[in-house]
């Protein structure tokens, strides 16, 4: 009997513990001491709500195809964050991704709040919670990789010594339709200073110049932000590129097609007065500022390439100088000898006298031998309109009111 009465006290003390604890997990839904919110199970047994809950991350773990505008984010709702760590796995390399927690330590953001495309992200946090619990999370995601890219041609060339003249032109191989977001990513600075400003041809060209020609010894850089930018819908720049060049000395050739004459200038003192041939009454040189774009030892000159019929096939014209892109040079003349200084014969050109393979020293020679890519040549009193902006480097032909309003982000 008494056994009996034992193991009844026993069964009677497990059900009162039992309805002790069921009391207590009854009460675990309700609000905290503070009156914040559900204590939950894991509160009642000190356990802290699992990572996932209490560090928030954006975009997602697992995310994909993830855009470039998308916020990065990591927020906690109380206590907060310890220490937050962000890499980017891009073409093979891991970089860390820089940014900073909010002074309240709730927020984390990167310092450059737009995504790389076609790449990884990882990201790691720690973070106390309100009641000193200590939590971590591992999340992953990756982004768009978009299927068309564009990238942008620099001229001059990266470490290139240039005359001053010299116009930064970037041609891309698609058009822009997104023009003002593709200007604010390439950025053209000079040392020392000096304003430089953009102008758009169209919609595959941007050209940057300052209000006068550089000064001799000015180094310029051009940095190409242009990787993921979204040039038009759909289509992303690939080029994140930094290139360099120095401006040399200054050289101006002033081209007087009535008097069959060139001045050339170094740094503002006449070094000579050089005999030439211009553009003939049917096919004269125009007139304006041109910019030596390219010089070639030697080329092959053919009327049909520049939209004239078989007027002439010459395959070695010596010491060519390029002054526009519809085939305007300034180059020796071995088959017209008697021409300059006397007469102007040529298609357009701007003739010196030379001899066949190109001599040291004729004046053709002379000239090449003293001239640098971004030298100046200017022609006046020919017969033909002046040439337009965009036909090679003839930026300088435009005021700077008009040049500055073919900005796309003004």
């Amino acid at each position: 009997m008494r056994h009996a009465q034992g193991r009844a006290r026993r069964a009677g003390a497990a059900l009162a513990a039992v309805l002790t604890w069921a009391g207590l997990l009854a009460g675990a839904t309700g609000c905290s001491a503070d009156g914040s919110g559900p204590l939950g199970i894991d509160r009642v047994l000190g356990k802290p709500p699992a990572p996932e809950d209490f560090i928030r991350v954006t975009p997602d773990d697992g995310s994909k195809a993830v855009r470039a505008d998308r916020a990065l984010r990591v927020r906690v709702p109380g206590g907060r964050l310890e220490k937050v760590s962000v890499s980017r796995q891009q073409d093979a390399q891991d970089t860390p991704v820089p940014g900073h927690i909010s002074g309240d330590g709730l927020t984390w953001k990167p310092d450059d709040d737009r995504l790389a495309l076609a790449a990884r992200y990882t990201v790691d946090v720690v973070a106390l919670d309100a009641h000193g619990h200590r939590s971590a999370r591992h999340t992953t995601f990756t982004t768009y990789v978009p299927g068309e890219r564009f990238i942008g041609y620099v001229t001059p060339e990266n470490r290139a010594v240039v005359g001053t003249g010299m116009i930064v032109s970037l041609s891309f191989n698609r058009e822009i339709t997104h023009r003002a977001a593709v200007e604010r990513a390439v950025h053209v600075t000079a040392r020392p200073p000096v304003e430089i400003r953009p102008h758009w041809f169209g919609d595959d060209r941007l050209d940057f110049r300052p209000r006068h020609y550089w000064k001799p010894g000015t180094e310029v850089t051009v940095d190409l932000g242009l990787r993921d930018v979204e040039g038009a819908p759909g289509v992303y720049g690939l080029q994140h590129k930094t290139f360099t060049f120095t401006v040399g000395r200054s050289q101006v050739s002033l081209v007087d097609a009535a008097e069959h004459t060139m001045q050339v200038r170094r740094d503002g003192r006449l070094l000579a007065t050089v005999p030439i041939s211009a553009g003939a009454p049917k096919t004269p040189t125009y007139n304006g500022k041109m910019v030596v774009m390219e010089m070639l030892e030697v080329t092959r000159m053919n009327s049909r390439t520049v939209g004239f019929g078989g007027e002439y096939d010459i395959p070695d014209v010596p010491h060519a100088l390029r002054l526009t892109d519809s085939g305007t040079f300034l180059h020796g003349n071995y088959w017209s000898p008697d021409a300059p200084g006397h007469t102007n014969v040529s298609h357009g050109c701007v003739g010196l006298r030379d001899v066949k393979g190109g001599g040291s020293d004729t004046p053709a020679g002379w000239f090449f031998d003293r001239s640098l890519v971004g030298d100046v040549v200017e022609v006046v009193h020919s017969r033909d309109k002046k040439v337009a902006p965009d036909n090679g480097l003839g930026g300088w032909n435009m005021t700077w009111k008009a040049w500055t309003a073919g900005s796309a982000t003004m």
